[in-house]
């Protein structure tokens, strides 16, 4: 930090295992990635190329050097795996993280339907070559999942090589654990945040309101995905209270006796 105020929470620097931040690229030029990492790169510690942008992108594999080199650990979201496995090219796709020096994929059912138990059969796979972030949730709002198989499928999951899980939620915050406008699903992120180990859970939370509830009801060092990478720096604010929506979440309780509007 440029300078130091007290009574900020503390967070780890890079490499983190807590407090994690994901961005969500959807098709950034060299350049704007160049200079999301000049002013926060230190923030970033994974780049998701969204769905299957990364094939239309210029400058693909300079951009992937970019945000290597600067020790962020980019992937390609899961949609591109799921598009790549119903042409019954997981191979190739394999093959094609080799391609760009890829060391992390996303695996991931949302839009497509299969078997569980071949999901982590293919995370094993992967595991065994990269480091895998697997997703769990469907992309469609009509698809209603119980709590109990959040749960569920996120430890066999974990069990089978992920690294983390990530609570699908798409870049439009309305799914998985959140309802149709937006709402946290309390009930089952309380569920799934007793039951598996905090730091092996990816949040998605592309929404300001949905990661200053996160941060009010977990704490700071949540891990967050899905970030706009326009709010990357803001969100770091929000985690340090410096914001209206978790102003006093850190202060002194005298403090907030004395200074808090009613």
């Amino acid at each position: 930090m440029n300078y130091t105020l007290p009574f900020l929470p503390e967070r780890e620097s890079k490499p983190r295992t807590k407090g994690i931040a994901m961005i969500m690229d959807k098709g950034l030029a060299v350049e704007e990635a160049r200079n999301l990492i000049a002013s926060a790169g230190h923030l970033v510690d994974f780049a998701k190329l969204g769905f299957g942008t990364s094939i239309a992108t210029n400058g693909l594999r300079e951009k992937i050097n970019l945000y290597r080199e600067s020790g962020i650990s980019v992937f390609m979201g899961g949609t591109l795996f799921e598009a790549f496995l119903v042409r019954n090219m997981f191979d190739e796709y394999r093959e094609l993280m080799k391609k760009y020096d890829i060391g992390t994929v996303e695996v991931s059912d949302g839009s497509i339907q299969i078997d569980h138990q071949l999901k982590c059969d293919y995370i094993s796979k992967l595991a065994e070559e990269f480091y895998v972030l697997s997703e769990v949730g469907s992309k469609n709002a009509g698809v209603e999942m119980e709590n109990r198989e959040w749960i569920s499928q996120m430890k066999t999951e974990l069990e089978a090589g992920s690294g983390m899980v990530i609570a699908e939620a798409r870049e439009s915050g309305t799914v998985g654990i959140y309802g149709k406008d937006g709402s946290a699903n309390t009930q089952l992120i309380d569920e799934i945040h007793s039951h598996i180990p905090h730091h092996k859970i990816l949040w998605e939370a592309p929404k300001k309101s949905q990661q200053a509830w996160f941060i009010r009801h977990f704490g700071p060092e949540i891990n967050l995905g899905n970030i706009a990478p326009s709010e990357i720096v803001a969100l770091e604010t929000l985690r340090l209270g410096l914001r209206g929506d978790t102003f006093f979440e850190f202060l002194s309780e005298e403090t907030v006796d004395k200074y808090k509007l009613d």
